[in-house]
């Protein structure tokens, strides 16, 4: 077998190897494999051909790696893959390893396809070639969102990881905007590992990804630690106790201006008219070759604003094409922007309307 060859085979053969020898004394079927993962046959078998080449999403990926981490994934004669909440620390070592290393096979066959005639563009490629959430093939990408405390956690159904029907995502508090752009990463960079992490789940290689922060300083400790080591004219002040409430303060000259979000009524039913958001893109300070995103809102209302901007496919190339405009190749920028709730709804920033942005901010590009 050539060196091409084997680089475009790699992952398909690993993936048979699991399947037929993961276990010395258990043959997995695929059959089991199908139940497990919820795909048909045919395409398990797809994916461990060497033949005709088809290279399975990253996401099967995680669901491999959950499922070969343990045994009891194939107990009591049925095949399914155990959250991660329940994985024991060996096996959520297992896990990372395994995914690691299904990942890296990925990304060898993905190349090796790339210098091949029979190689085709990933989905992402021309639909999102310009938008600031696409990323160089195969570059990591970890979506660190805001977490609920314990006593409010203590108050949803299925919260608690001790109750059977336990839903792990009910410990974000930025559900809307965890589920707009993780699809909206995931489909603008098919080739890279999209990996979402709470504060509490944090290891120390997630920080030095694309790192993406969804959520204010409240609720985000890596948001509030990373606005602190930038030297950002723009603050976010969580007065909740002031008679106007939180909100996000900005030098301007030998001044400082604050803009408030806009509510009507008070206490229970207190109604949010329109929330300030902060969207932030530099780089990341625990590398260099990686960048930093900041979505950030006084309500979760703006932070779903912030990232609808970017992922809206009505405003979404507009407002991308304005931030090349107006900050070029700055090293990092800021955007403060009104966030308007029509009903229930929120309203997609347009940031080509100058009522809609209230501040921005850019440092210039090393060497400009």
């Amino acid at each position: 077998m050539s060196g091409d060859d084997s680089a475009r085979t790699a992952l398909a053969r690993r993936l048979r190897e699991l399947r037929e020898g993961h276990w010395p004394d258990l043959r997995v079927t695929q059959a089991q494999l199908r139940e497990a993962l919820g795909v048909s046959v045919p395409l398990i078998s797809s994916w461990e051909s060497t033949h005709a080449i088809k290279v399975p999403p990253l996401h099967r990926l995680e669901k491999y790696a959950a499922f070969f981490a343990t045994r009891r994934s194939v107990a009591n004669g049925r095949a399914r893959v155990l959250p991660l909440a329940e994985l024991t620390a060996g096996e959520r070592e297992e896990q990372r390893g395994l995914l690691a290393e299904l990942t890296r096979l990925r990304q060898t066959t993905l190349r090796a396809l790339a210098s091949g005639e029979s190689a085709e563009p990933a989905p992402g490629d021309d639909v999102f070639r310009h938008n600031p959430w696409r990323f160089p093939d195969g570059e990591p990408i970890t979506i660190i969102c805001s977490q609920l405390p314990e006593d409010q956690r203590a108050k949803i159904p299925y919260a608690s990881p001790e109750t059977a029907d336990y839903i792990e995502h009910y410990k974000y508090s930025d559900l809307d905007s965890l589920f707009e752009l993780h699809g909206h990463l995931r489909a603008a960079n098919p080739r890279s590992l999209v990996t979402l992490r709470a504060p509490e789940d944090l290891r120390s290689d997630d920080f030095t990804t694309h790192l993406a922060l969804l959520g204010g300083v409240d609720y985000n400790q890596v948001t509030a630690s990373m606005l602190r080591r930038m030297e950002l004219p723009v603050r976010q002040v969580a007065d909740w106790e002031g008679a106007l409430g939180p909100y996000f303060e900005v030098d301007e000259g030998h001044d400082t201006r604050r803009h408030y979000s806009v509510r009507t009524g008070s206490g229970a039913n207190v109604r949010l008219l329109e929330d300030v958001a902060l969207f932030y893109r530099g780089v990341n300070p625990n590398n260099v070759e990686r960048t930093l995103t900041i979505c950030n809102g006084m309500y979760g209302r703006g932070v779903y604003g912030a990232v609808r901007a970017l992922t809206d496919e009505r405003f979404r190339d507009r407002n991308a094409a304005y931030l090349r405009r107006r900050f070029g190749n700055a090293s990092s920028y800021s955007m403060l922007t009104r966030v308007r709730i029509e009903g229930q709804a929120v309203v997609t920033p347009d940031w080509t309307l100058e009522s809609m942005r209230l501040h921005e901010w850019s440092e210039p590009a090393h060497g400009d």
